[in-house]
């Protein structure tokens, strides 16, 4: 693998343990992320890599909520409560806002910095649990899939700017909403640049593979596998997509066929040799498409090489289970898509002292650190404020009525 993948960092969570961070050159070891039990799809960054968010279901209690990490620390820095249990989260290409699917099918947005939980809305979205979100390339759109099979597409700007969360019009705003499998879609892809007629590909637990004119909403091509599909990553240039089977191989595809019956055949279709020991959670693209790295349920985490389809290194797990898997590069986040192999110097991700603990833009995470602090003064000083005017008010009420009341007694005279 090349050197300039020295550059790129990979976290995994899982739902029985820590968040674990990786080099993705190396393959060793990096840091510890601890407090947060993930489920399925529940891990991003935020920010271009500023923060890590994970949603956390409480084992006690069940309920849900959504942690954040900073680099150099192992703990979580900021908790912010939600009022059910989540899975899948994704952040803005800006990092202002957090989306996260909830068990009731809605949406819940909050915006950052945020002191807490007040800045939620929900958006009911599905009519079951929300199984995966994306955002497009452009950051203009957030794709959902459900566990009904069906998916949502909504402008983002329109979803932050909604009055209500739970208006019966909130459906005017959607941009697209069908049904897409026969069962939950479990992840969700696509290209680049809206206005080139982009496509999502969408993956599903009915073992198919399909792909979809983004923005019309419409049905392109359908590809069927012989098991279940967790993942699907598309290379940078739009030639070729990688879908993880949940019998352990990946498999590979191109996105130009000859013609429909080798469609119709699965011939378009090869499968990798090597087999991971359990269903395939995650794939990434790195270093400009020519790295993928899968992630498996039993643990094991793989680099591959995409020419030859050969395994090239395994990284150092400790974990038994893995939900999902990220990785930060120089130019943000990728959960499938391409990677980068410059460095552009705009970030540093590296080893701190002790080589456990990793340093990623601190002025700008404390900033943000800052912000939330902040905000939590600023509404305790409005409130203060609130509570001196209505004071104020109340004295210069009864000041107007004693006066209303000499004069009354004055004319009574």
């Amino acid at each position: 693998m090349s050197s300039s993948s020295s550059h790129e960092i990979v976290l995994t969570s899982s739902p029985d343990g820590p968040i674990i961070a990786y080099d993705a050159s190396s393959g060793a070891l990096l840091a510890h992320f601890t407090g947060t039990q993930t489920p399925r799809q529940g891990l991003t960054l935020v920010g271009n890599n500023i923060l890590i968010a994970a949603s956390h279901i409480s084992s006690a209690t069940a309920s849900g909520s959504i942690h954040l990490y900073n680099w150099w620390s192992s703990t979580v820095f900021h908790h912010l409560p939600l009022p059910e249990p989540v899975a899948p989260l994704i952040a803005s290409l800006d990092g202002f806002y957090l989306f996260a699917g909830g068990l009731s099918g809605n949406i819940h947005v909050l915006s950052l910095p945020s002191a807490s939980g007040n800045e939620l809305k929900a958006f009911p979205a599905h009519h079951s649990p929300v199984s995966c979100l994306k955002i497009s390339d452009d950051g203009s759109l957030l794709i959902s899939g459900g566990d009904d099979g069906t998916i949502v597409v909504i402008p983002i700007s329109q979803l932050i700017g909604a009055s209500s969360s739970t208006d019966e019009n909130t459906s005017n705003f959607i941009l697209h909403r069908f049904v897409a499998h026969a069962d939950s879609v479990t992840a969700i892809t696509c290209g680049i640049g809206l206005c080139n007629s982009t496509i999502i590909i969408s993956c599903s637990l009915d073992c198919t593979c399909k792909f979809w004119n983004l923005l019309l909403g419409t049905h392109l091509r359908t590809v069927e596998f012989p098991c279940t599909v967790f993942g699907v990553a598309l290379d940078p240039t739009e030639s070729e997509f990688y879908v993880a089977g949940s019998e352990g191989f990946i498999y590979k595809g191109t996105m130009k066929v000859e013609s429909k019956q080798l469609v119709s055949q699965g011939l378009q279709l090869v499968k990798w040799a090597q087999k991971h020991g359990g269903a395939i959670m995650s794939l990434v693209m790195m270093n400009e498409g020519q790295n993928l790295i899968s992630a498996a349920e039993d643990g094991s985490v793989w680099v591959w090489e995409t020419v030859t389809g050969q395994v090239i290194m395994a990284l150092q797990n400790e974990m038994v289970s893995i939900s999902h898997m990220v990785v930060a590069t120089g130019r943000g986040a990728r959960m499938g898509g391409s990677g980068s192999n410059e460095s552009t110097g705009n970030w540093g991700l590296g080893l701190s002292g002790t080589g456990r603990e990793l340093s990623l833009q601190v002025k700008q995470t404390q900033e943000m650190e800052d912000m939330l602090t902040v905000v939590a003064k600023d509404r305790s000083k409005a409130i203060d404020m609130l509570e001196s005017a209505i004071e104020m008010y109340e004295r210069l009420l009864e000041l107007i009525l004693k006066e209303a009341k000499k004069g009354t007694s004055n004319g009574g005279e």
